[in-house]
């Protein structure tokens, strides 16, 4: 990954501005999807190796490739490259403009919508439920999984409408619901969340590899886990409508039929006492700590002292963006619990709950809120990174605060506590030029924020 295309002029006012590429680009680098994938993943003549297991392909008569993530198009593809001509048929959904020209004739990548589902989404998992339906018990199903994959590979229950999931989704994301609660839904309500896809490849041999967006990486919330058992329930779905005071936001066709599940009346999700039933190697390939890790490590190598906070980090975006700020002024004011210079990491994924119709996302939000608390303070910066590139609906990664952002933002006549209410970072720091805009990064594994002491 190439550091000097990932960011725009806003690290130019900096202190260390190139060092500090340097780091957020060695965050991006370890968890570049296919080399993960091909850390994981290895053919040694016949026997395809993945992690501690092998696969010996001579007893399988196909090889397929399906999946869905905003990291899908370099997994996919350097699954395709370790398979060579074993690759029978392959169909992979991304985010829309995260395509590229595949490099196998057995792959086929499309685009879909996201964080809202769309028809090309619905469309993708018809078709991968199709391709599901051919195989048979001397079949190989490679999946390849990342962050989105839940709005991009879409395949709803019978009763519930594409309209009736967007409409869930707009209203989960807009009061503050976590990934965890939003994926819980979705796996409800979906033929391929939940384990769902694992059941359609049965009786296939299926090998996952997931590259996690979710805090703590549960495997089952990945991507709705579409391989793994759940253990949430119709009980819990519907308690997380009932927690976010939403139901009467909520389609009725929704509401019916958790009602109906809760009732008996329709299946749950695969659950962990099923699981035998399925043949199926989950395998974890990157993840929010190994990016937070590995910018500790350029952060050391560039002479700073450093510090892990935390791979943990959730909660009210503004919040968070406060409680950092506090860390700042304490490196600032002490030395603790760093001395000069000093590089603090923290991973995790905050959540937004929307009070405006600005423009914006949880990182730039996240930063936005720490701009007075940092006023005044020399040496001080604190930058927050979406590692997929994208911030919420923006083309930003995130932002940089220093301690000159409000005086700066003043003598434009930008008051940050106004774009602040109304949930409009992006135009903010978009006036100040201090958005990152590294552009899609075809990795996906939550965020990163980083208080410096320069």
């Amino acid at each position: 990954m190439n550091p000097d295309r990932l960011w725009t002029t806003s690290l130019q006012s900096v202190p260390q501005g190139m060092a500090v590429t340097r780091i957020l680009s060695a965050a991006l680098s370890a968890v570049e999807p296919a080399a993960a994938v091909q850390r994981f993943l290895k053919r040694d003549g016949m026997i395809l190796r993945v992690g501690e297991q092998h696969y010996d392909l001579t007893q399988y008569q196909r090889v397929f490739v399906v999946g869905a993530g905003k990291a899908g198009t370099p997994m996919a593809h350097a699954v395709a490259d370790v398979l060579g001509d074993y690759l029978y048929d392959g169909y992979v959904v991304v985010k829309e403009g995260h395509a590229a020209t595949t490099t196998s004739d057995q792959l086929t990548i499309i685009e879909a919508g996201h964080p809202v589902p769309d028809a090309r989404g619905v469309a993708g998992g018809q078709r991968v439920a199709e391709l599901l339906a051919q195989t048979n018990e001397q079949d190989l199903i490679i999946t390849v999984l990342s962050g989105g994959g839940s709005a991009l590979l879409t395949l709803p229950v019978d009763g519930v409408s594409l309209a009736d999931l967007q409409s869930l989704t707009s209203t989960l994301l807009s009061c503050g619901a976590s990934i965890d609660e939003i994926n819980t839904l979705r796996k409800h309500l979906d033929q391929v969340k939940g384990g769902g896809l694992a059941q359609l490849a049965r009786p296939s041999t299926l090998i996952t590899l997931i590259l996690s967006d979710v805090v703590g990486n549960p495997l089952n919330v990945i991507a709705s886990g579409p391989t793994v058992p759940d253990p949430t329930t119709f009980a819990d779905a519907l308690a997380i409508i009932e927690r976010y005071a939403v139901a009467n936001h909520v389609p009725p066709s929704i509401m019916e039929y958790l009602q109906r599940g809760l009732a008996g009346e329709f299946p749950e999700t695969l659950k962990p006492d099923d699981a035998h039933s399925i043949n199926v190697q989950n395998v974890l390939i990157g993840s929010n700590e190994l990016a937070a890790e590995s910018a500790l490590m350029a952060a050391q190598t560039e002479g700073f002292h450093t510090m892990l906070l935390t791979t943990f980090l959730q909660g009210e975006a503004r919040e968070i963006g406060r409680a950092l700020a506090a860390i700042g002024r304490e490196l600032a004011a002490t030395g603790r619990p760093l001395a000069r210079p000093a590089c603090v990491v923290v991973g995790g994924e905050t959540t937004v709950t929307l009070r405006g119709s600005g423009r914006g996302g949880r990182n730039q939000e996240l930063a936005l809120a720490s701009a007075a608390d940092l006023s005044g303070l020399d040496g001080i910066a604190l930058i927050t990174l979406a590692t997929d590139g994208g911030d919420g609906p923006t083309d930003a990664a995130g932002a940089v605060v220093t301690g000159t952002t409000l005086q700066r933002a003043q003598e434009m006549n930008l008051d940050p506590a106004d774009y602040l209410a109304r949930n409009d970072a992006y135009p903010f720091f978009a006036s100040l030029g201090d958005l990152l805009l590294p552009g899609p990064t075809y990795t996906n594994v939550n965020d990163l924020a980083f208080v410096f002491a320069f």
